[in-house]
């Protein structure tokens, strides 16, 4: 890779970690190229990707953005895997480590938090942010569906007295005498 590649690597990678929710650093040695696959293609799934490169490289490109401070993990061979969505990434990356024991989780940053292992399996175990909305949207329709039901219910009783009664009038019902 000649300088101008790598500048324009930096500069691509820059872009993308400024405006990412997580970055997650991991150690994947002894991994197969099918096993990265399998873990690049989940991690897109999920909204987000990973990035394999040169130690160096990756930390000129964290340089100026939230998540610099995970630069003293980058040693080794390393990978980090990024989304959007401050959960995603760390949620794959996490499950996907417990399959796979050579995918090993060094760290992370969510913003300018830089988080040890325990933080980014804490933050794996968070629901994403889609099932956050999922679940906000079901709780905002709730009350308007209960109150729906009462105001519904009394008519629904008057109903069914009215026809009681009428049954009872009409002489079906067993107390009726025959004319």
């Amino acid at each position: 890779m000649d300088r101008a590649e790598k500048r324009e690597l930096v500069s691509t990678l820059n872009e993308a970690w400024k405006d990412t929710g997580v970055i997650v650093v991991a150690h994947y040695k002894g991994m197969t190229v099918a096993e990265m696959t399998e873990f690049r293609k989940r991690v897109k799934e999920a909204g987000g990707s990973v990035k394999v490169a040169k130690n160096k490289l990756a930390k000129l490109a964290l340089k100026d953005t939230d998540a610099q401070g995970i630069a003293d993990l980058l040693k080794g061979q390393t990978c980090l895997a990024y989304s959007e969505d401050p959960v995603s990434a760390a949620k794959v990356s996490v499950k996907y480590a417990r399959e796979n024991e050579k995918l090993v989780i060094l760290g992370g940053a969510m913003g300018t938090t830089v988080m040890d292992v325990n933080a980014v399996k804490a933050l794996a175990d968070l629901p994403s942010l889609d099932e956050l909305r999922a679940k906000l949207i079901g709780l905002l329709q709730a009350p308007a569906t209960k109150i729906a039901r009462i105001l519904k219910e009394p008519g629904g009783m008057l109903a069914r007295v009215l026809h009681a009664q009428g049954a009872k009038g009409s002489g079906d019902g067993p107390g009726a005498t025959a004319a």
